[in-house]
């Protein structure tokens, strides 16, 4: 974490979403509810999918880990923002802020190299159906989950090199609900020009190049698509991909919004409403669209259901 000797600040202060003490009871509860969902929503996607036998492939590989990240990733940020919302004293110590910053960069880094594999996974299956066990093999997947690890490692890292090097004299308030980069380095009294440069074009790369990736492969898909000549063909291609291309539309609209918007345009209700999307929101509704909208999760449940009520009958 960065060097204590080079701030005379030792805690700042999360001004949170609103100072309404209705509203915020409303948001408790809210919230609350939403990362209990998470919670289980997401333990219960790894569960499922780690007893079920016949959902170990590699799209159930890359979803189990998309549903681990989800799990950390809303951790770092919903029960800080909970307990804010229940009392007055909204201090988090120096250390506590960057731990949360290092952690938020790190998973969601993670989670959109993450998504972009599993559009390359989901490209593989439609266009290339015949060669899919042979080009998603299992050393395969875990070199591009390693990957994606790897670039939430970095960005983690870049960003924590450069906020090492922040002083901060006085100003201790975060206008924001949690540790972002964009607030904190605002209260910096050093200058701060390179080192904002140097994290947006981290940040940028890491949203593009995903996003790119991303684009390349449903594009691809699209056109396989289009060439099907069985209506039924086409329908169960759209339905294999629809619920990741679902969870990929909401995820990114709302990092986008966030981080590659003019900052002419900046308004920090609108910020804290996006960042409420994808940090809190978004890993709730992963597992809720993964087994809503698809017939081999409900069916992996009911299987997993079903030997535990057997084998509680035999005992």
């Amino acid at each position: 974490m960065p060097r204590r000797n080079k701030t005379d600040v030792t805690y700042f202060i999360l001004m949170g979403l609103t100072d309404a003490e209705d509203i915020r009871l409303v948001l408790f509860v809210l919230f609350l509810l939403i990362y209990l969902v998470t919670v289980l929503g997401n333990a219960g996607m790894i569960m499922v999918i780690r007893l079920d036998a016949q959902l170990h492939t590699p799209m159930y590989f890359f979803l189990s880990h998309l549903s681990f990240i989800d799990l950390c990733y809303s951790t770092v940020i919903t029960p800080k923002t909970i307990g804010n919302l229940l009392t007055s004293n909204k201090k988090i110590s120096y250390v506590n802020c960057f731990t949360q910053l290092y952690f938020f960069i790190l998973f969601g880094a993670a989670e959109c190299f993450l998504l972009s594999s599993m559009a390359y996974d989901r490209y593989v299956a439609i266009c290339n159906p015949l060669h899919y066990p042979v080009v998603m093999s299992t050393r395969r997947c875990w070199a591009l989950l390693a990957g994606s690890y790897l670039v939430g490692l970095i960005d983690s890292l870049v960003n924590k090199l450069c906020t090492s090097r922040l002083r901060f004299c006085s100003a201790n308030v975060i206008h924001h609900f949690f540790c972002d980069s964009s607030p904190i380095l605002a209260l910096s009294c050093t200058d701060t020009h390179e080192i904002e440069y140097i994290i947006v074009i981290f940040s940028s790369a890491t949203l593009m190049v995903s996003l790119i990736m991303l684009s390349v492969s449903y594009v691809s898909i699209l056109c396989s698509i289009l060439k099907m000549n069985s209506a039924s063909g086409k329908r169960k291609a759209f339905s294999t991909c629809g619920s990741h291309l679902l969870a990929v539309t909401i995820f990114y609209s709302t990092m986008i919004f966030s981080y590659l918007r003019p900052s002419t345009s900046y308004s920090l209700g609108k910020d804290q409403v996006a960042s409420v999307f994808y940090t809190i929101v978004t890993p709730m509704l992963n597992p809720l669209i993964y087994s809503l909208r698809n017939k081999e999760v409900k069916n992996a449940v009911l299987r997993v259901l079903q030997r535990r009520e057997g084998s509680r009958h035999w005992k």
